[in-house]
């Protein structure tokens, strides 16, 4: 008698037996036992996850006849009965298999519906059972459409695919969707445990787990790869086995290697490497595997319970996770992603892995929240580093100090822990840490930065405002024209810059606008556009009242401005707004107190009022006082 391969003989005969896909089983047994049953079902997922088995465990709950000849329609098919046993033999002439990757043409398609047409010869229903239907062509699915909407009673469709995107939503319209999913490791394991304890073959517990790795969530890779590593060791499934079969990383590289990451020693991890570079083995797949076993050591840090038993190296795992703390798992994490991405950049593999390697040790974070240098370079330049650093450590932990003791309501600076007295000892055997240390400390708060002084960056003289401008009806009090033409001062040359030419020009725009506020006036009209741009950038120079109408002249810095009808619509919005007509004058040349003036003045005048705060807060007097700190130009905004 011929061989049967696992996945064949163990295939599932029926609902129960089936494994992974409870939400499948469940619809489906909710529908045959109220006899609400579709036309039409389309199961879709990745490959070997049970859509055939599916399919004929449907076809045989349809046409099941029972044990005595008189069943019906059930959910649980009696597998005894002639239905069930052609079913499961591939012979029953009413359950038609088709692939539609060889009949994908509109030629066997109208082949197929001609003899749908006709009632079953010895079943209740006959079943098409179309297996990877994405293949037909959209001729072919054209032609099925009418038939898949409203086949005769007697029919039933299947249909199965790998790849549901291809397939038109005019046919996914017609049927019911079922998505299986992949199977997880632990039910893969738990199937090949009750499967070789039926064999009667001997199994190592860590090897099923690698084998329902490698079969990436499809149970008939599973059963294939344990079929593999039967006749591999000659009929029993050993981990050594099956990591050579795999061609596995033995997973003691990765310890040894993370051992060598948390005593810092560079020399180790190379000799790794070399060790495993003289097996040939694959660089790609033991950065994957190191990936593997830091996401497992985070997940022994949060969740300790959730680590798998049968894990072969769950207690280097349990042994490993309180040596790094969580941040540096995480980085660690990262920097393999990404080397492992980067390893067909590099100028060979081997190049890659190590670069990896080392680089994991050089971003190394250590106590004091800077970043570990491995090899310090003793020179005179490196010594004045260190003695720099020595200052801004100091700082740090009087700033640190200060945190402490004041309230929360600084969020401007933010100071990390300063390193313990032990911590502090042994980083003095290492200037360059101490150094890169203190300067990743210092650009973590984003505010202290070895930059020349804030007093000398601002030293800016600004005018204050000398008196508001009236107001009228019309208009509601805004920021002074004063201000306008301080913040305008280094925008426009024709601007006066001391105090005494800005009090003049205040009284002229004052004498000459007869109390109008033009600035806060055209920011209450409904403009859009180049108009509105004509009235913000634009200057009053003249307004008279005389009754009927108003007249305003105004000055406009660029013709351009004046196109797009933008005049009439700006002469418009006044009308609206003032309640009479307006005629509007228009001059070109260079302007000064103008609405978007304001606006760059009430702007400047916040950025100004934020940074003085700053500069007042106690805390921050205190930094820059006694550690020389600074405040970068630009750093700070207004709320």
């Amino acid at each position: 008698m011929s061989y049967q391969v696992l996945a064949r003989k163990y295939r599932p005969k029926n609902f129960d037996s089936l494994v992974g896909q409870e939400h499948v089983v469940r619809a489906l047994t909710h529908a045959l036992e109220q006899k609400r049953l579709h036309h039409a079902y389309l199961f879709t997922g990745t490959r070997g996850v049970g859509k055939t088995t599916l399919s004929r465990i449907l076809a045989k709950a349809l046409n099941c006849q029972g044990t005595d000849g008189s069943g019906d329609i059930t959910a649980h098919p009696c597998g005894v009965c002639e239905a069930c046993v052609a079913i499961d033999a591939g012979r029953f002439v009413d359950y038609i298999e088709m692939d539609a990757a060889s009949n994908r043409g509109v030629d066997e398609m109208a082949q197929l519906l001609e003899q749908a047409v006709y009632a079953p010869s010895n079943a209740r229903f006959k079943v098409y059972m179309i297996d990877e239907v994405h293949m037909l062509s959209n001729h072919a699915f054209n032609a099925m459409l009418k038939t898949l909407e409203e086949p005769p009673p007697h029919i039933k469709f299947i249909l199965a695919t790998t790849d549901p995107q291809k397939i038109p939503v005019t046919v996914l319209s017609r049927c019911m969707q079922f998505n299986l999913k992949q199977m997880p490791p632990a039910q893969i394991v738990g199937h090949l445990e009750n499967i070789l304890g039926q064999e009667a073959i001997s199994f190592d517990a860590p090897a099923l787990r690698l084998l329902a790795q490698g079969a990436q969530g499809s149970m008939r890779d599973a059963l294939s790869l344990t079929d593999q590593a039967i006749a591999y060791a000659a009929g029993k499934v050993t981990l050594d086995a099956v990591q050579g079969m795999l061609g596995a990383l033995d997973q003691a590289y990765l310890v040894r290697m993370l051992d060598a990451l948390a005593a810092r020693d560079a020399k180790a991890l190379l000799d790794i490497a070399d060790e495993m570079a003289s097996r040939s083995l694959s660089w790609s797949s033991a950065l994957q595997d190191l990936g593997t076993l830091l996401n497992r050591i985070a997940i022994a840090q949060t969740v300790p319970s959730a680590v798998p038993d049968d894990l072969p190296e769950r207690e280097d795992i349990v042994r490993l996770a309180p040596m790094f703390s969580p941040e540096d798992v995480q980085l660690y994490y990262q920097i393999v992603v990404h080397g492992r991405h980067e390893l067909g950049l590099a100028p060979d593999e081997y190049s890659g892995f190590t670069m990896t390697l080392l680089r994991m040790l050089a971003f190394a974070p250590i106590d004091g929240g800077g970043i570990a240098v491995a090899a310090p370079a003793p020179s005179a330049a490196r010594a004045a580093s260190a003695a720099a650093a020595s200052a801004a450590g100091a700082a740090a932990t009087a700033a640190s100090s200060a945190a402490a003791a004041r309230s929360t309501s600084a969020p401007a600076i933010t100071t990390k822990a300063p390193p313990s007295t032990a911590a502090a000892s042994t980083s003095a055997e290492k200037p360059a840490s101490r150094a890169m240390a203190a300067l990743a400390a210092a650009r973590a708060s984003k505010i202290l930065t070895p930059a020349p002084s804030m007093q000398a960056a601002n030293a800016v003289e600004t005018a204050e405002p000398s008196s508001a401008v009236p107001t009228n009806s019309v208009s509601t009090p805004v920021p002074t024209a004063s201000a306008a033409i301080s913040a305008n001062a280094n925008a426009n040359a024709n601007v006066p810059s001391s105090p005494t030419a800005i009090t003049s020009a205040t009284s002229t725009v004052i004498a000459n606008t007869s109390g109008l506020d033009w600035p806060v006036l055209v920011k209450q009209l409904s403009l859009r556009g180049v108009a509105r741009q004509l009235a913000m950038q634009s200057e009053l120079l003249s307004y008279e009242d005389n009754g009927q109408a108003h007249s305003i002249r105004i000055r406009v810095p660029l013709d351009t401005l004046l196109s797009a009808g933008s005049k009439e619509k700006l002469m418009t919005a006044l009308s609206e707004h003032l309640g009479k007509s307006v005629q509007l004058d228009t001059e070109i040349g260079a302007t000064k107190i103008t609405a978007h003036a304001a606006e760059v003045a009430e702007e400047a005048e916040r950025q100004r009022n934020a940074e003085q705060t700053l500069q007042e807060d106690p805390f921050v007097q205190t930094l820059m006082r006694e550690f020389g700190a600074t405040i970068v130009p630009g750093s700070v905004r207004p709320l």
